[in-house]
């Protein structure tokens, strides 16, 4: 044991006796490789990073095979030298390959890009969900429908890529979908797995549109399988099913002056036909809607009856105006909140002309 502890130090401590150096310097080639291989030492991580680095080695080491051969004459030389080139062209090979592989079409490039990678979504959990669609880009001509109400069953999740989409129920428009939006994420969280049903809004292409569509139970076999992706899609979808919602609740602040609650029970009835198209029925609906706002309610009724013929007034030339369609077409009174007393007054002056038979306080009580 003394002796090969002995044998090691003299190695590292004394190093081997040379018995002469060589006066000459090696040729071109030596020093040409060693330029390589630092080159190539020096290279970063990732795709492109190996690329580099396998790029360098392999060339230094084919530049040390050469050397070998030519000036060392070392046959030991260059078969190592032979042997680590060949391993750097190995690793460039599959580099390639990698590389080939992850290459996209371009339409799921670009959809990748702009709605998967802010989110840090990784390559190949976004691949595993392209193939669940098939990677199958699906069209629509113009004025082609998507779905019709209570014919289309709710049977896939589609996804427009270009394109815009016009979103209706029985005729009246509700609002528009635009690229990289679902088409029908709320026909997809309406149902479980397990359960069937019919789309209730009509979808059609107003220009040409391009989409991606997955399979219902394609696509939830993805989701239980997969926790992640699962979080994910169900973050996508909240997130379009709240833009569609804060849409109609725009579209409704721009039809009526006011700002609607996007948690109403139901905003078609709010968005639906006119009285003007509905006659004496839909007449009778608004007034039985627009009856709470008036205050107190038993007091009402009987303050908008006309008063028994008389005379009429010196200064009154003109008969009281009837009450404008845009005012009898306001939406329910739940809605506008402290503003429905000051809107009652106001149907109250156009009703009773300039002579007033009741005034009304501020306390809540009539006077005449």
């Amino acid at each position: 044991m003394s002796t090969n502890s002995s044998t090691v130090g003299q190695l590292l401590w004394q190093g081997p006796v040379c018995l002469s150096w060589k006066q000459d310097l090696e040729g071109a080639v030596y020093h040409l490789a060693n330029c390589f291989l630092l080159l190539g030492f020096m290279g970063g991580s990732g795709v492109y990073g190996c690329f580099y680095l396998f790029g360098f080695l392999g060339t230094g080491y084919m530049c040390c095979v050469l050397w070998g051969w030519f000036n060392a004459c070392g046959l030991d030389i260059v078969l190592w030298s032979l042997l680590l080139a060949v391993a750097c062209l190995l690793q460039l090979a599959h580099l390639v390959y990698r590389l080939r592989m992850d290459t996209l079409p371009e339409e799921f490039d670009l959809l990748y890009k702009t709605l998967w990678l802010p989110l840090q979504v990784p390559l190949h959990t976004y691949k595993e969900i392209v193939l669940c669609c098939q990677e199958q880009v699906l069209t629509l001509a113009t004025e082609q429908t998507y779905a019709v109400e209570g014919e289309t069953p709710i049977n896939r999740l589609s996804l427009l890529l270009s394109g815009r989409v016009r979103v209706s129920q029985d005729g009246q428009f509700l609002h528009y979908i635009f690229p990289y939006q679902f088409l029908d994420s709320p026909e997809w969280e309406s149902l479980r797995p397990s359960e069937e049903g019919l789309f209730q809004v009509t979808l059609t292409a107003e220009t040409e549109c391009s989409y991606i569509s997955w399979p219902r139970k394609s696509l939830h076999h993805l989701l239980t399988k997969e926790r992640y992706t699962s979080r994910l899609f169900a973050v996508l979808l909240g997130y379009d099913i709240s833009e569609k919602l804060y849409t109609l609740n725009e579209k409704l602040f721009a039809k009526f002056g006011l700002r609607f609650d996007i948690r109403l029970p139901s905003l078609y009835h709010v968005l639906g036909p006119s009285a003007s198209e509905g006659g004496p029925e839909s007449e009778k609906d608004e007034e039985e809607g627009f009856a709470p706002a008036r205050s107190p309610a038993p007091v009402v009724p009987t303050s908008v009856q006309q008063p028994p013929p008389c005379s009429p007034h010196p200064a009154v030339t003109n008969p009281p105006a009837p009450l404008s369609r845009a005012r009898m077409s306001r939406p329910d009174s739940s809605v506008l909140g402290e503003d429905s007393t000051s809107l009652v007054l106001e149907d109250f002056e156009e009703v009773s002309g300039s002579e007033s038979f009741m005034d009304y306080r501020s306390d809540g009580e009539y006077m005449r």
